[in-house]
């Protein structure tokens, strides 16, 4: 194609405006306080108030708040979370009161389990996949059915059972512990399960019947859990891809479907990557009619831990709340009513 002269005179015929009459996105003030920084300093001021440095800020403080307001938080965790070494940050998170409730899928309470035993857990599926004894240890499945059948799961749910199994029992581990800690501190910790998904599924020591009981269970006690969250709580989804999404938006139609209002809430998923299900099961349905969601991509290991960083912050600047979030009952409701 050849630009004849006409061509040429018409793309001369370009218009300005000044740039200090142009509107801007960007401008200094939101970008981050460094130059007076030292370690004493917020860390908050190093976060430029632009895409997600604003919306790291916008969460610690709707967390905060909602703590503040007596509203539910909740954190739902898979299982890599407990196997990154966070379990601590989430049991201090917990000491300090901040927590409403606890969610994990089946393979974090195995994890957190296996780690109040022995101080250990995860193997190499690689290494043991090809000689069928991936999963096969003997204590894991045997010490968890005896713990469900101990303290009556069917009735309390999977979490509170184990919970109660770990606390109360000879765990030369239990300091790490999840469960344990949600049983010691009362905070409503429920386990999701999916059969077939875990390796205790594989052994004859496993009872579905009573396993399913549990969970169902706990699919209650979370529902319930979440009429907390109406005007300003806040739901953390933390690297649970599929199942904990898919639990929650049930458990969320349940609870709305049964007369509960649960709207104008905060969610969050955080994960090293973004997926289908937390996108719109947590992010986007649940707060499409009032609220806000956010998603922050990251490791665990890094991402956790600065959140923590900043909610310390964020809490040591603001006076004591002026109520507590309610902690659910964990006697199991029926829906008929």
């Amino acid at each position: 194609m050849t630009l004849s002269p006409a061509d040429r005179q018409r793309l001369q015929q370009v218009h300005t405006v000044s740039i200090h009459q142009r509107p801007h996105k960007v401008d200094v003030t939101a970008f981050a306080q460094v130059q007076d920084w030292q370690p004493h300093s917020p860390l908050r001021t190093l976060f430029p108030r632009i895409l997600k440095g604003q919306d790291i800020t916008a969460i610690v403080e709707a967390f905060v708040q909602a703590h503040q307001r007596g509203r539910a938080i909740i954190l739902a965790l898979g299982a890599h979370v407990i196997k990154c070494g966070l379990g601590p940050l989430l049991i201090e998170m917990m000491r300090r009161g901040w927590l409403s409730g606890l969610v994990l899928n089946g393979a974090g309470a195995i994890h957190d389990f296996e780690v109040a035993l022995v101080g250990a857990t995860s193997e190499d599926v690689a290494q043991h996949l090809g000689s069928g004894m991936f999963g096969m240890v003997d204590e894991t499945p045997r010490y968890i059915n005896a713990a469900l059948e101990t303290y009556d799961a069917p009735q309390v749910g999977l979490g509170a059972a184990l919970g109660q199994a770990v606390a109360e029992g000879t765990y030369p581990y239990k300091a790490y512990s999840l469960l344990a800690a949600a049983h010691t501190y009362g905070v409503p910790l429920t386990v999701h399960v999916a059969i077939g998904t875990d390796t205790i599924h594989m052994h004859p020591s496993t009872n579905a019947a009573l396993l399913g009981q549990a969970t169902y269970t706990d699919f209650q006690r979370l529902t319930l859990l979440l009429r907390g969250l109406h005007d300003g709580g806040c739901y953390w989804n933390i690297g649970s891809a599929v199942l904990l999404p898919e639990v929650f938006l049930k458990a969320l139609t349940l609870c709305r479907h049964v007369g509960y209002p649960v709207e104008r809430f905060v969610t969050l998923n955080l994960d090293m990557l973004q997926h289908y299900r937390p996108e719109f099961n947590v992010v986007r349905r649940p707060t499409q009619d009032g609220g806000r969601g956010y998603a922050l991509t990251g490791h665990h290991e890094i991402m956790l831990p600065l959140l923590y960083a900043l909610l310390v912050e964020a809490f040591a600047a603001v006076p004591p709340p002026t109520g507590a979030a309610a902690v659910e009952d964990l006697t199991p409701v029926s829906f008929s009513e």
